[in-house]
């Protein structure tokens, strides 16, 4: 094997679990990988089916916590076994199995959704949230046997950190329903407080590209999950009502939504900004924003159908929002994370945040909203594209071949 070859990771009964090179090439998202991610896709599917209820009932104020809530559980167990993932991967049976256990985990969470959503009743997605949480615990401890000094003593505070935090959010299960944002707010800072601490003396070696890979790959499942949502309540509507008139503008314009939220999140090669914890823990972190308002937007598009045949009975402005709000928070959160890192000028700089606006006051536009704010979406595309062919989209870092500016 040469020397610009990666090592060989075929699939054997037990290797040692030591860590992957943060410079190795040709890394890529393995199929167990795409595996896992995809199983995420029951989990998603049902928060956004719990928060279209939420809002098509009026009920913002009890969908739109308990969605949070549920997204950061979805989210953060991803996270976790992706970036575990990047820095050690042996890809032997027993990884193999014990991620299996995981997704076992991730199914079991998805399922305990609705009850939580309706019922307070968090037992089901806290034992979910066990399955997975020790399965992860045993990875940790894994790469702590096999490994010395200081990545050693990481390994040990991540596995200990979780099993704090598993045994936190008992809080969901034993104190008092109103006690329940509470105890989410305190142990999701908890959460995200283990990986910093737990890599304060020494950094995993998690792989840039590898990990923007990932990144990407989890968006397009969350944007496919939209559009199944979207295409699912606008054929069901035209199948009871035959309203297409008054369907195919929010189709259109969910749809173009959808296809600019795709062009302007890959316009950047991000793994060359990924160059140390310090840039990592900002970007990554900040993708439950990004993560959550994409699947909002399909949660919006059912909304918005369910308002204009009469199903939801709330105003269409409020409809209108449950579209306009999340494209419009997803297009800033990516120009926060991604594009600003890429951009050189005040036109390239000021492009997203401008059309973030420009999205948000379609909300005022009654029932043309939809239509209107995909193709504001749609024309910041066409500009960014315009931009870069004029040569003003750069970085200290030349993006690689084949990107796409917006």
């Amino acid at each position: 094997m040469s020397e610009e070859s990666p090592p060989a990771r075929s699939s054997g009964l037990l290797r040692p679990m030591t860590e992957r090179g943060r410079e190795e090439e040709h890394r890529t998202a393995t199929p167990l990988e795409l595996f896992f991610d995809l199983c995420f896709v029951v989990a998603v599917a049902q928060a956004g089916r719990q928060l279209v209820h939420a809002l098509a009932e009026g009920h913002p104020g009890h969908g739109i916590p308990g969605y949070l809530m549920m997204f950061f559980a979805i989210w953060w167990a991803w996270m976790n076994f992706s970036w575990f993932s990047s820095a050690y991967d042996t890809d032997d049976a027993l990884y193999r199995v014990v991620t299996l256990v995981q997704i076992a985990g991730v199914l079991i969470l998805a399922a305990g959704i609705p009850r939580a959503f309706d019922a307070s009743d968090f037992s089901l997605v806290w034992f979910g949230y066990l399955v997975m949480r020790l399965a992860l615990v045993f990875q940790w401890l894994r790469a702590a046997h096999a490994s010395t000094g200081a990545e050693r003593r990481t390994a040990l505070r991540y596995a200990i950190g979780v099993c704090l935090c598993q045994v936190g959010w008992l809080g969901l299960l034993v104190l008092p329903d109103r006690a329940e944002p509470w105890v989410f707010v305190v142990m999701a800072i908890a959460e995200m407080t283990v990986p910093v601490v737990a890599e304060r003396g020494r950094a995993t070696a998690w792989h840039p590209h590898h990990i923007a890979e990932r990144y990407g790959l989890f968006t397009i499942i969350v944007l496919g999950e939209t559009v199944a949502a979207a295409t699912t309540a606008v054929q069901s509507a035209a199948d009871e009502h035959e309203a297409l008139g008054t369907l195919v503008p929010i189709a259109a314009g969910g749809l173009l939504l959808i296809f600019a939220a795709y062009w302007i999140y890959f316009a950047v090669p991000i793994h060359l900004h990924l160059a140390s914890n310090r840039q990592a823990f900002l970007w990554g972190y900040g993708h439950y924003v990004v993560f959550c308002s994409a699947a909002a937007m399909g949660a919006g598009i059912e909304v918005a159908v369910e308002q204009v045949i009469g199903k939801a009975h709330i105003s269409t402005f409020a409809a209108s929002a449950t579209v306009t709000v999340p494209a419009a928070l997803f297009t800033f959160s990516v120009w926060l994370l991604h594009s600003r890192h890429y951009k050189r000028g005040p036109a390239q700089q000021l492009t997203l945040p401008t059309a973030s606006v420009a999205v948000l006051a379609c909300t005022f536009a009654g029932s043309a909203a939809v239509l209107l704010a995909g193709l504001v979406a749609a024309a910041t595309v066409a500009v960014g594209a315009v931009l870069a062919a004029r040569g003003e989209t750069g970085l200290s870092e030349r993006p690689s071949r084949g990107t796409h500016a917006a």
